[in-house]
């Protein structure tokens, strides 16, 4: 990878930069709305519901929110991971090129650096925990990467990591603590902002602030102020009020925080809470960034600690307005939604985001407080679909131990032994 010292700065510019470089290659990505869950959303839960829970005895919150979707499902490999691999790779000399790649990770990124390696013609070596579900090794050696197995721990993976560069001169291109791979992940908020205006200047009922005194005739943005960056520095019509992402080692949450820095558009971060893996919402509540996750969390994508470098710009709250987490059985209730009321095939990890939006209540009652009557326009990044018909039916309700193999909880020879392992 190229020196982080030379790279290009945390800026929305060079998000800017790298979406004019990666574009050729990457999809644009659909922008859906639901009236079904932004409904689900904008009513309040009932006090039974909240037994249980931290707000049991609290009265339910009532936000208003209208959710616009961006499908990261339906990139190149089926995940958001394609940016930043292709950005990473991008940027490299032919020199570097030549000399090959390596990563470790457990699916996502493996898949969108074998991709782009192909692309490119680069030779790809991808270490890969032995617990990664086999569909997404399977694709890995499809795209003609050699995989190379490790055990779970970072350690175990870094020193496998370090043999093979050893041995093949590989350059190591990380999952997502490099500017690259941020910058690259970014990109998907630039499309997402430009697309949600897009659609509310064609029908403006989309949007909460559709009866705005300041848009005029309907037509979307039309009379509202426009600042340095020309997007709208008003709440209206086509402008998002709030973006919430996944957040595992903090690629994708830091990259989208980046491109929105000065939008007016508030960022927020979204983690599962099954053993631990909230490190990212722990850390921004003690000040202090936590370097380990140990868990076996349903969003097998999200079972990896926030790095170094994201953290330093998650951790500022000009940039990110906060974190939070949802249980295993709220993923599996958002994920069900969209399953079945919007139809879009995704895999756990990519609609923690939803289910924060439609059960955390201390989001929901931000939302109420801050956008009151009118609400927020929300925008909600699913960041992947890389799952499998077995691994579903094993989540929801299978409970033989072939599917949990296909789930990546249990490693080939039946052991459950995911610790930190980035996605």
């Amino acid at each position: 990878m190229a020196d982080i010292e030379k790279t290009l700065p945390l800026e929305r510019s060079s998000v800017q930069a790298a979406h004019e470089l990666i574009k050729s290659q990457i999809h644009l990505t659909p922008v859906l709305t639901s009236t079904t869950l932004s409904t689900l959303a904008s009513t309040p839960q009932t006090p039974e519901a909240l037994m249980d829970t931290p707000y049991a005895g609290r009265t339910p919150a009532n936000p208003r929110i209208n959710f616009f979707f961006k499908c990261e499902n339906y990139q190149r490999i089926g995940a958001f991971k394609a940016r930043g691999a292709f950005h990473a790779l991008m940027r490299l000399t032919e020199e570097e090129r030549a000399r090959g790649v390596v990563t470790t990770s457990s699916g996502n990124h493996a898949q969108a650096l074998a991709f782009a390696a192909r692309t490119y013609g680069i030779p790809a070596h991808i270490v890969m925990p032995a617990i990664s579900t086999p569909s997404k090794i399977e694709a890995t050696k499809g795209y003609g990467a050699e995989v190379i197995f490790s055990g779970s721990t970072a350690q175990e993976r870094e020193i496998v990591a370090a043999e093979v560069q050893k041995r093949t001169g590989a350059l190591f291109v990380p999952p997502d603590f490099h500017p690259d791979i941020i910058l690259g992940q970014g990109t998907t908020a630039l499309e997402l902002e430009k697309q949600v205006q897009e659609l509310v200047t064609k029908d403006a009922s989309l949007s909460v602030h559709h009866n705005n005194s300041m848009a005029a005739n309907g037509q979307g943005i039309t009379s509202r102020s426009i600042n340095d960056h020309g997007l709208s520095s008003q709440k209206g019509p086509g402008h998002l009020d709030a973006v919430i992402t996944p957040l595992g080692g903090g690629g994708l949450l830091s990259g989208v925080a980046t491109a929105l820095s000065g939008t007016g558009t508030l960022v927020f971060g979204a983690e599962p809470s099954f053993e631990g893996a909230d490190d990212g919402r722990r850390s921004l509540a003690s000040g202090k960034h936590i370097t380990n996750v140990n868990s076996l969390t349903i969003a097998d994508g999200l079972r990896t600690h926030m790095k170094y470098i994201p953290w330093t710009v998650i951790s500022n709250k000009e940039k990110v307005r906060g974190v939070f987490a949802v249980s295993e059985e709220q993923i599996l209730q958002a994920m069900k939604l969209v399953l079945e009321r919007m139809k879009i095939f995704v895999e756990p990890s990519a609609v923690v985001g939803l289910a924060v939006c439609l059960y955390d209540e201390d989001f929901r009652a931000l939302v109420e407080k801050e956008g009151g009557e009118e609400g927020w326009d929300v925008g909600v990044v699913l960041s992947g679909g890389n799952t499998t018909v077995e691994a579903i039916a094993k989540i929801f309700s299978v409970t033989e131990p072939r599917a949990e193999r296909a789930a990546g909880k249990l490693d080939p020879q039946g052991e459950p032994k995911a610790k930190d392992v980035p996605g």
